[in-house]
């Protein structure tokens, strides 16, 4: 018995130096147990608690009656599977008639305290079916990516959610994206996380950093056009709106449009084309989008109003030639000027991280999710990298990206900086960095060669 008691505390007490020090592997030991445990047991209870029941229908009111039995129960969304995962646990329900996914929706805090879990989403699946993913930790305050990720062209994974699913960029679902955040916000860890991701794939980033490139310069290798002042960042941009016309001049010449071509082979964008005849995609990244938009003088003014022309122009038609835009900004609002409501129209995906006034998050959420407005604003300072992200859609999440430090992502695109592609119309911002030396060493030192 004694020696039951200890092996007891010795387990007692790992379990709780685990969920202290290391909450993932706590959860994969010990804690995904327990909390199956208790959505098993507590299931009935905590439904009719939360509202989510319903009452007996009247055919089975009508036969406990005849055969003189107790009134049937009121029935809870019946389980269709429960699955573990690395972060907690997943819910397939089958709702019964008359239930509604916003009701389960609405429940979904009282359900996180009933279960003991750390947080609980839901989302519909299709008629009558309703997923809740409910995790046992906080995944936000480690992150660890999985090793396994689904990686696709200009798809890539950036950040890890707060339910445990991974948070992707993909490009070809939402072309242009906006990412706010104020000094210290994470905002620059989250482009690393960007540029690292993209220097593994066949495409072309062009950057452009005014803050003198000191962002931006250090990744040099992987890009294909850099500007780091308003003047050079105007002529790139017009170069780029120039490629993209060409663009779309091999489209157009390359659409086979014809009588005895079936319509699913007629090309309208650079992914219709054939393989060999593709060009390369293109990835424009801007690291502040204010500097551009200020001006003083009246000829910054000019160039002010070509910079932002050329950008709406980009995000109204680079995404059949495949260039995306990634804006980026500490403060995007009305005041930057005539244009800049236009632009941000275009700009699909959204990601605030801390922002110093709810006016900048307003800016990014109000017309697509007022909801996420407010989660922008509530992001504490001592949680850096925490972010909230939106879409069209309506829906948002919160997000923190793994830490990559400026080394890590200098490493990362010279690793990869064989992929950068020429392309003649940016040649000229083509930044000239000298070659990479050599990893190998010598064996042994050689004696000079003398006269």
């Amino acid at each position: 018995m004694t020696a039951f008691t200890v092996a007891l505390v010795l387990v007692v007490s790992a379990a709780g130096l685990l969920r202290w020090r290391r909450p993932a592997w706590y959860w994969l030991t010990f804690g995904v147990v327990l909390a199956a445990l208790r959505v098993a047991f507590r299931y009935a209870s905590v439904m009719d608690a939360c509202g989510l029941t319903v009452p007996p229908s009247r055919w089975r009111l009508a036969l406990a009656r005849v055969a003189n039995r107790p009134v049937p129960e009121s029935r809870a969304p019946r389980i269709l599977r429960l699955r573990p995962t690395r972060t907690g646990l997943v819910l397939r329900l089958k709702l019964r008639p008359g239930q509604d996914a916003f009701d389960v929706s609405a429940a979904t805090d009282r359900l996180r305290h009933s279960f003991g879990m750390y947080g609980v989403t839901s989302r519909e699946l299709r008629s009558g079916v309703v997923e809740l993913r409910m995790t046992g930790y906080d995944v936000l305050q480690r992150v660890q990516m999985p090793a396994n990720v689904d990686r696709a062209p200009m798809r890539i994974p950036v950040a890890l959610r707060e339910d445990g699913a991974i948070h992707y960029r993909d490009y070809r679902t939402v072309p242009h994206g906006l990412t706010l955040g104020a000094t210290e916000s994470g905002k620059s860890v989250y482009q690393r996380n960007l540029v690292a991701g993209l220097a593994a794939q066949d495409v072309a980033l062009v950057g452009i950093d005014c803050k003198q490139g000191v962002e931006l310069f250090p990744l040099a290798r992987r890009f294909s056009a850099l500007a780091d002042n308003p003047d050079t960042a105007l002529e790139l941009l017009e170069a780029l709106v120039t490629h993209m016309q060409d663009v779309y001049q091999l489209i157009r010449a390359q659409q086979r449009i014809s009588v005895n071509v079936p319509d699913a082979e007629i090309a309208a964008d650079i992914w219709d084309l054939p393989a060999d005849m593709r060009p390369v995609s293109v990835v424009v990244l801007v690291d502040e989008v204010a500097e551009l938009a200020l001006f003083a003088t009246k000829d910054e003014e000019k160039r002010r109003d070509r910079i932002i022309t050329a950008l709406v122009r980009l995000a109204q038609l680079g995404r059949a030639s495949g260039i995306y835009l990634e804006i980026c900004g500490q403060r995007f609002g009305s005041e930057l000027g005539k244009g800049i409501t236009m632009l941000r129209a275009q700009l699909t995906g959204r990601t605030a991280h801390r922002v110093n006034d709810e006016a900048s998050a307003n800016m990014a959420f109000g017309d697509i999710a007022p909801d996420a407005v407010l989660a922008a604003i509530q992001i504490p300072t001592e949680t850096p990298g925490i972010a909230v992200t939106g879409d069209s859609s309506g829906g948002w999440a919160r997000i923190r990206a793994p830490h990559t430090s400026l080394r890590q992502a200098v490493n990362i695109c010279n690793r990869h900086a064989d992929r950068t592609p020429d392309l003649p119309a940016l040649a000229a911002f083509r930044p000239a960095v000298a070659p990479l030396p050599s990893a190998r060493l010598p064996l042994s030192k050689t004696a000079p060669a003398t006269a």
